[in-house]
């Protein structure tokens, strides 16, 4: 009997890694060999319907039958009322098979024992299976590590690994715990945790999150986390406390199934007490038995949470991960979502995308002068213009100067570099005019006092950002930008991205105001990267971190998470809330229409015992294979020309990280 059902089952509270098959699970064991002998008995008796020995037969094929069903529910039942005084369903069926019992219907009395064993252990194989996905995270956690210490390397079991060790990832192994890559050039297969089929790239100083498969160079690791605290482990952990916390429609199935018990007994009570004093109490005990079975609300009790476990389950295969039954439920009913541009739109990853300059001087040159300089600044424009050209010389008396520029010496030649109010754009004025509208960021360059080009970087939007909110808005969901950036950056971003509702120069106080006003209205959903936009997500419907594989800040401020940072897995998410908010509704309205249904049929007698214990039980498995369904989805494909190659070249690596390194306390401020 499981806990939905008011009973706890020894097969509910183990902690199982790897699901028993069928035929050796005695929880499916035993309700099979009761529904044999049940069979077997209703085949002796229409085949020997004269015979007294074949009456003996089928008399002793029910009672066995009937102990083998009711050996998986009616002790626990017992123990509950006297034990815990907690009235549950089971105790319902268990009163009922023995009064079934004691009015010499044996028959009916199996038959009730079977069906209602047989639907709790399909419940219950329903939940083993819903949460196996879940262990099976746990098995892309490698069980040994390569630790490199003093130039030799050890083996070690993952859990013991440290931070700070040093690991040594050869190709075809697994990284054993969340990390930063110190040498190597490689590409991963995150597609068991992020949910992105083609590998990504990486190089010295990239992130790389446990469970990933390296495909082709050999890598060295410093751990970030612990062997047995990594994000992989925290994954799992989040969602197996999401499938305890059920949701709101699943405290409104048990709310009404608290009363609906004992209601059921007292009507019971009333149909037979009072039947037996009008006519004859032997139909009218008979009558408040089926009255019995036939209102018993396990159905409802089940209906919501196999499906919400079925979904979030589901979700967190294709790299969504939902903190609770309630979250999902209000993940289904947004109506507009708020995303932040920066790092989430975004790549959060600036690049060169224009150079302006002058006669007598080519593209290469301004790139190379500026690259020498700024390859010793730690800026992301610095490291944008040192990623186009990361060959240049580096130059000599660098002085940085701070919300300016930098100088420095480059074969006996001034260098400078820095923003166009320091710098004079000179005869490029109009091109650096041009680059702003753009939403670029620019630099002018001058070399021995006198302007030579102009560098234009900005944060590309991710190639599949316009896809994604073309999807949103086919499912008639609003979206909004919410940004600390510019107007003039933001709208040009936004423009591309398909997005025409756009709030610029927002400080983190002003992006939660405006979450708080719009949930005020409908539904709302805010994506973002859990650092600064942690009070509008705290203040949205669903508060939705992007990429937050391994970051606490992001994970502890908002109630979803993406382990990855495909933008089209929100739409993905929405649809798959809403099939399953679709569902939990099917299923409370067939198991209320049950109860509604066989009430008046038991009180009147059209049908009796074994027809309202067949149908009633029926309805609890079709309710459980309907919320089945739930964790049936497609993860979306990741076109390749969206996703970076696996070059093995480390200085065509370009690729967002999969993880927030970008989320750390010590980062620059940012919009």
């Amino acid at each position: 009997m499981s806990a939905a059902c008011g009973c706890e089952s020894p097969q509910s509270s183990e902690n199982k890694e790897i699901e028993r098959p069928w035929w050796r699970d005695t929880s499916i064991l035993i309700p099979a060999a009761s529904g044999v002998f049940v069979l077997t008995g209703l085949i002796t008796t229409w085949t020997t319907s004269e015979s007294q020995v074949g009456e003996t037969v089928a008399s002793v094929m029910f009672w066995v039958g009937l102990l083998l069903g009711a050996y998986t529910f009616a002790p626990e039942a017992l123990k509950s009322l006297f034990i815990r005084g907690k009235v549950g369903i089971a105790l319902l069926m268990t009163v009922s098979a023995g009064g079934a019992v004691i009015l010499g219907h044996v028959e009916e009395a199996a038959a009730l024992a079977f069906l209602y064993s047989i639907a709790e252990a399909l419940e219950d194989k329903a939940m083993e299976r819903a949460r196996s996905g879940l262990q099976a995270l746990l098995k892309h956690v490698p069980e040994t590590a390569t630790v490199v210490s003093s130039d030799s390397a050890v083996t070690v079991p993952a859990r013991k690994v440290k931070v700070g060790d040093v690991l040594r990832v050869r190709p075809g192994e697994r990284v054993a715990t969340d990390g930063t890559v110190i040498s190597g050039c490689s590409s991963l297969d995150t597609s068991a945790i992020t949910g992105e089929s083609i590998p990504v790239d990486v190089a010295p100083g990239d992130d790389v999150s446990a469970g990933s498969i390296n495909t082709t160079g050999v890598l060295e690791i410093t751990a970030t986390a612990d062997g047995t605290d990594n994000s992989l482990i925290t994954l799992v952990g989040l969602v197996e406390r999401a499938q305890q916390n059920r949701g709101e429609r699943a405290r409104l199935a048990d709310r009404i199934a608290r009363p609906l018990v004992p209601g059921v007994i007292v009507l019971a009570l009333l149909v037979g007490v009072l039947g037996s004093v009008l006519g004859d109490p032997e139909t009218w005990i008979t009558r408040a038995l089926v009255v019995l079975v036939g209102a018993s609300p396990c159905a409802l009790a089940i209906a919501v949470p196999v499906t919400v476990v079925s979904a979030i389950g589901a979700a967190s295969r294709f790299g969504v991960i939902i903190k609770s039954g309630a979250t999902f439920e209000q993940l289904g009913s947004l109506r507009r979502i708020a995303v932040d541009k920066t790092g989430t739109l975004t790549r959060n990853k600036p690049t060169v995308t224009t150079v302006a300059t002058v006669a007598g001087v080519t593209r290469e040159q301004v790139l190379a002068w500026s690259a020498s300089l700024e390859s010793h600044s730690t800026h992301p424009i610095a490291t944008a213009i040192t990623a186009a050209a990361p060959k240049a010389p580096a130059a000599t008396e660098v002085n940085e100067e701070p919300g300016h520029g930098i100088t420095g010496q480059l074969d006996g030649h001034e260098l400078q570099v820095g923003n166009p109010r320091w710098i004079t754009p000179g005869s490029l004025a109009s091109q650096v005019a041009s680059m702003e509208a753009a939403g670029q960021t620019c630099v002018t360059v001058a070399r021995d006092r006198t302007t030579v080009g102009a560098i234009g970087v900005r944060d590309e939007l991710r190639p599949e950002a316009a896809e994604a909110v073309s999807a949103l808005k086919m499912q008639g969901i609003e979206v909004v930008m919410l940004t600390g950036d510019n107007h003039r950056a933001a709208n040009t971003l936004a423009e591309i991205a398909g997005i025409t509702d756009v709030r610029a120069e927002l400080r983190p106080e002003d992006k939660a105001a405006e979450i708080a006003a719009s949930v005020r209205q409908r539904p709302t959903g805010m994506i973002g990267d859990g650092i600064n936009d942690a009070p509008a997500l705290v203040s949205a419907t669903v508060g939705i971190a992007m990429g937050s594989t391994g970051s606490d800040a992001a994970i502890e401020s908002a109630d979803v998470a993406f382990t990855g940072h495909d933008l089209r897995l929100i739409p993905q998410a929405l649809h798959h809330a809403r099939r399953g908010r679709a569902i939990m509704n099917q299923n409370i309205v067939l198991s209320l229409v049950i109860i509604t249904v066989l009430l008046p049929l038991a009180i009147t007698g059209t049908l009796g015992l074994a027809a309202v214990v067949f149908v009633h039980e029926l309805a609890e498995v079709v309710v459980i294979a309907n919320g089945l369904r739930a964790a049936r989805t497609q993860r979306t494909a990741i076109p390749s020309q969206l996703t970076p190659g696996a070059s093995g070249d480390c200085a065509e690596v370009d690729k967002p990280s999969p993880r927030v390194a970008n989320w750390q306390a010590d980062r620059q401020p940012r919009p």
